[in-house]
């Protein structure tokens, strides 16, 4: 009887090690063909499009890429660009790559920019700095006599 690996991503754990590798990769690529304008679509090379992380699917056929265009102004634009020409671009990023199948490729808007923005200004809020600032002054955190 053959032995069969157990599958390492389970229900709530991270990526493998593999999915993080060939995701960077992917990522590397990506950003390198939006940066050439190797894209034959005028409209998408007119765009500065940063790719912040890609994230590989357990089997490697699915690359989800989040992306941001410079300045943020265009975002819906970007989406639409990115998937109209996704042809285009998984076949230029299977020139670039040596994986065994070039993924299929998704977009997504990248929010880490907004969501590191929306908690700066919820630090900066007197009442959140106050209670940062204050020192921790629990009552039940008594350490006991050595004596």
């Amino acid at each position: 009887m053959k032995h069969m690996a157990k599958n390492r991503t389970h229900e709530g754990s991270g990526p493998t090690q593999r999915q993080l590798r060939v995701g960077e990769t992917i990522r590397r690529a990506l950003s390198d063909v939006l940066a050439r304008g190797d894209v034959h679509d005028p409209e998408l090379n007119r765009l500065s499009i940063t790719v912040g992380e890609v994230r590989a699917s357990s089997d490697l056929k699915v690359a989800t890429a989040f992306v941001l265009p410079l300045g943020g102004e265009g975002r819906e634009d970007v989406l639409k660009l990115l998937a109209r020409n996704k042809g285009e671009l998984r076949r230029l990023l299977s020139k670039k790559l040596v994986l065994k199948f070039a993924p299929d490729l998704r977009f997504q808007l990248d929010e880490t920019f907004d969501r590191m923005d929306d908690t700066r200004r919820m630090l900066a809020q007197d009442v959140v700095r106050r209670d940062a600032e204050a020192p921790d002054t629990d009552p039940n955190d008594t350490i006991p006599d050595a004596s």
